[in-house]
């Protein structure tokens, strides 16, 4: 009978045409989505071989582990996965892109009584100097394997480093574009692909929009011709969800922020446009800190950790689009379908196996997963709002 259901379910979701980077918003005010949870490090990992798989960048990885190594956070580490959202306060409509956040959530089509869908990728944003403009602008161009030409003056900045340019890069390995490039109505700026993943999550581009290879071909095909892209700049947020309110701070981009460092102002409107009143005196000492710390985790108010349940282990792979058909083949495979889990506030194609009682067993699961899916999965502790 498990089997049975298990397998239905895998059918069904196989048929959806988005991806475990998509959240279902339970109504019109729903703000907050997703979930953080921990993942246990494998000797081989960075933090950035880990944030891609769960779909993040450098920055909200290296941000929400301050005390780990990026490059060697070493074998059998805890790892945060900031993966809840505050859906900026923005118009739900197209695509809309948080700069300081580094972000963009599109909002697809709704389509009869459906639940409206949203998805989110990480971004690379230009760098100093080369900022990418905020404003409401359209897609009007796509191009798949397109080839690049470079910018007179970004011609000349690489030449003053010795590195000559061609006039046109031609499709291929080594194109910055990557294999998908979308035209803004501002026709500079291009949201496309890049040949250096790496640089998801840091002020690295031209002023253009990077993401990863998988996740440009991801929104490509459900993004259509002349859909808006709303640029904002909106480090600071709150939403309110089941009655608790959630914070969440970035740091600003300074050619984009008239306020001062540390200024609680802009935090004390985020609250008031999710709920009817201020916070009070004993609640103010949090979201100070929230605000000076600034590392983009987005908190339940006076809940400095996340209440993580540790006396039970699952397995996660992350939220790529092909994972949790991966994984579901593999319990199959297996003989595992009864460690399916199912989770509360999960993405659209999210799979969590288990539970487990002991590390030992989750890491023996894992590794059988990921030998039969030909993925890496880690043991992993979910957090309360997750049963």
């Amino acid at each position: 009978m498990i089997s049975r259901l298990f397998i239905g379910l895998a059918s069904g979701l196989l048929m959806l045409p988005v991806g475990a980077t998509t959240f279902e918003l339970a109504d019109e005010e729903a703000r907050v989505i997703g979930h953080n949870l921990i993942v246990y490090s494998r000797h081989e990992d960075t933090l950035l071989d880990i944030g891609r798989k769960f779909d993040l960048g450098y920055t909200d990885m290296v941000a929400a582990n301050p005390n780990l190594d990026p490059w060697l956070p070493g074998d059998n580490q805890p790892v945060l996965i900031p993966n809840r959202f505050i859906i900026p306060d923005a118009p739900r409509k197209g695509v809309v892109i948080n700069i300081p956040e580094m972000r963009l959530y599109y909002f697809l089509p709704k389509q009869g009584d459906q639940l409206q869908k949203v998805v989110t990728h990480p971004i690379g944003i230009g760098r100093e100097g080369r900022d990418t403009p905020l404003g409401k602008l359209s897609i009007i161009q796509k191009r798949e394997n397109p080839s690049w030409t470079p910018p007179e003056s970004v011609r000349k900045e690489h030449a003053a480093e010795g590195d000559i340019l061609p006039a046109v890069v031609p499709p291929g390995p080594n194109n910055p574009l990557g294999t998908r490039a979308m035209r803004l109505s501002n026709p500079s700026y291009l949201i496309h692909g890049t040949s250096k993943p790496y640089g998801v999550g840091l002020r690295v581009s031209s002023g253009c929009i990077r993401l990863y290879p998988e996740d440009i071909e991801h929104l490509y095909s459900v993004v259509s011709l002349n859909t808006q892209v709303n640029i904002i700049h909106q480090p600071y947020k709150a939403a309110v969800s089941n009655g608790k309110l959630f914070l969440e701070a970035q740091k600003p981009i300074p050619e984009m922020y008239d306020g001062v460092s540390g200024n609680m102002t802009p935090m004390v409107m985020a609250v008031l446009g999710a709920q009817d009143s201020v916070l009070s005196e004993q609640d103010w000492p949090f979201a100070e800190e929230i605000v000076m710390t600034s590392d983009g985790v987005v908190k339940q108010l006076n809940q400095q950790e996340e209440k993580i349940v540790d006396n039970v282990w699952f397995v996660h792979g992350g939220l790529k689009l092909e994972t949790g058909a991966k994984m579901r083949k593999a319990l199959e495979d297996l003989n595992m379908q009864d460690k399916f889990w199912p989770l509360q506030n999960k993405a659209v194609d999210e799979v969590v196996v288990g539970p487990f009682d002991t590390l030992e067993a989750a890491r023996e699961a894992a590794d059988k997963i990921s030998a039969t899916a030909g993925i890496t999965v880690w043991p992993a502790h979910l957090s309360e709002e997750m049963f």
